[in-house]
């Protein structure tokens, strides 16, 4: 797995990932956490304005086979969603989640935060050690 995991930005044990985009933090779901989803069908993301609470659930995916919370790896705003992942009641695109599967830590991001004050990403794993993590599960 470490050669799956970029270096460029941090995990939480519940597999989401944040990379720090200038004042902003990208968030989105390992590829690990996706190979054990299987195939992801749905997924739920709040609206950009919400503020999350760090390490609280965000939002749900649903795949074929199971449902999971994703969680914020950090408190903060949402200021942006990847509206490919959602269906667009006004135009009645459906959801394309075919980024999450095919491209977790690039085209299937899920959102973008603006941190809290004094938010940092300090408190999450490195690559290192999430592999680290993955390992001592026995993945």
């Amino acid at each position: 797995m470490s050669a799956a995991n970029p270096t460029d930005r941090r995990y939480t044990t519940s597999h989401e990932w944040a990379k720090p985009d200038g004042d902003f933090v990208v968030v989105g779901i390992t590829a690990f956490a996706v190979e054990q989803l299987t195939e992801p069908t749905f997924l739920e993301l709040p609206a950009v304005g919400k503020e999350l609470t760090g390490g609280a659930a965000f939002g749900v995916i649903e795949s074929v086979k199971s449902t999971s919370d994703v969680n914020a790896p950090v408190a903060g705003v949402v200021v942006e969603r990847n509206e490919v992942l959602l269906d667009d009641k006004a135009t009645g695109r459906k959801a394309d989640l075919s980024p999450v599967n095919d491209d977790p830590f690039g085209r299937g991001w899920m959102l973008k935060l603006r941190p809290a004050a004094g938010g940092s990403l300090d408190h999450l794993l490195t690559a290192e050690q999430y592999d680290a993590q993955l390992a001592a599960e026995g993945h």
